[in-house]
Order: structure tokens, then sequence, then C-alpha cells
């Protein structure tokens, strides 16, 4: 039995990463910003353990990881998943604060969980897995704060992976494309709103430049995170591995 801590697990990819491990019998805390999804989350999976948590306060992460040691003992697997997507402006229009308020979120916050989970993962020769996107390989015109995000959130986890093979610890980063759900659709209504295109016009044009035309299942991105922590899994680190239907610029 693992004990898991997943970020950003109240819906989407996070709560299907939490629905994997409860599945498998592992011992699962969740964290995210929106009380309200935890609770639908919690009801829908009996012995879940959550709780509210801006990561990007370190107060708020000191509650966290008391609530860790607490009822989970100890950490075997952290999978780094919460992050925001910020606004849909062109980077001459962005304002400093909505910049500010992505990196304090993905990147700042997402290092505060991680190098307080090391000490504990240490002891378990355990599994980091961050989560990047396809922004973090290929870059996201007018997303420019999630695409530099994202693109850091690689570099953390290829330094990871180097700072912490010693202690048997593997850390590798997951780059999804469009992955299906609310957040996908509102980041087609705000490409929609720029480009003057509807919706379903927009989302096609989205498919122009992927091999496989359909959108990545969160239950998918959930099963390569769970192979990440088998024995078989933990022969990868150091890796960014994209889940986006061979997704190119074209």
């Amino acid at each position: 039995m693992k004990r898991v801590l997943v970020t950003g697990g109240g819906a989407g990819i996070g709560r299907a990463i939490a629905e994997r491990f409860v599945a498998t019998g592992d011992r699962v805390l969740t964290c995210d910003v929106d009380a309200a999804e935890l609770d639908v989350a919690k009801a829908a999976m009996p012995g879940l353990l959550v709780m509210p948590c801006d990561v990007s306060d370190p107060i708020q992460v000191d509650m966290l990881f008391a609530a860790l040691a607490r009822d989970l003992g100890g950490l075997d697997v952290l999978v780094a998943n919460v992050g925001i997507g910020g606004p849909t402006l062109p980077a001459e229009e962005l304002p400093l604060a909505d910049w500010q308020r992505v990196m304090d979120v993905n990147l700042t916050g997402t290092f505060d969980v991680t190098h307080r989970a090391i000490p504990l993962l240490k002891q378990s020769k355990g599994t980091i897995i961050i989560m990047s996107s396809a922004a973090g390989r290929l870059g996201y015109p007018n997303r420019m704060p999630y695409a530099v995000s994202k693109w850091g959130l690689v570099g953390m986890a290829k330094t990871l992976a180097a700072e912490l093979g010693e202690y048997g610890i593997s850390a590798n980063a997951i780059l999804p494309g469009a992955v299906g759900g609310k957040r996908f659709e509102r980041v087609i209504e705000g490409r929609a709103a720029l480009s003057g295109r509807a919706f379903a016009d927009e989302m096609m044009a989205g498919f122009a430049n992927q091999s496989l035309k359909q959108v990545v299942e969160p239950a998918h991105v959930a099963d390569l995170v769970h192979f990440l922590t088998t024995p078989a899994g933990r022969s990868i680190s150091g890796a960014a591995l994209p889940i986006d239907n061979d997704l190119h610029r074209g």
C-alpha cells in the first residue's frame, strides 16, 4: 500500500489520479483550492483524504504537511499536479499581476510542496511526478505565463532526478496535450473569443496539429502516472513524457 499526495485533486486530471490510486487500495491525500470539489470527490471515493489548500501560500502548505504526517505517516508518491492556466492574452497585453499569479502557483507552489516532500521520499525511496504540459514542449501563443511555467516544471523534474537518484527516488514530468473536461472547454472558449470562430471550429482547429484527432482522457493520464510508480515504471527517471496524441507544430 502506497502513501500518496496528489495536489490539485478536486477535479480533472488530479481527481482521476486520486481515483486510480484509491482503486488499487492506496492511501491518498489530495488538496485543492476548491473545497466544494473536494467534497464531491470525497463523497465519490470512500477513504480519500482531502484538504483545502492553496499551494502558493506557505502557511496553508504547512497545514497540508501536518495533515500528511498525521494521516499518512510518511510518503511514497508525490504527484505535483496543481496548476492554473492564467489569461488568454498576447504578451504585450498581459498584466504583471496575472503573470506573477501563474508563477506563484505553478512554479513556486510546486517547488514548495516538492522540497518539503523530499525528506519523506528519501525515507521511502519514493517517486515524484510533476504535471507539465504540451505547452512545456512546444510553447503556447497567447498563454505565455502558462507555457513558461510548464517549461520550468520540466527543468524541475529533470533536476530532481539528477539530484535524488542516489537516494532511490525517481522523478519525471508528464506533458499532457488537450485533456477533456471543463478546463479544456474554458481554454477553447478563450481561444474562440480571440479568433472569432465558433467553439466547435476552434476545437477542430486545435486538432489540426495532432496526429490523433481526439482529446486525452483524464483516466489515461492517471494510468501513466500510476505506471511510473510500479517496479517497471521506477526504471524511468528524468523523462518528460508526452501524452498528447502526437501533438506537433505544423
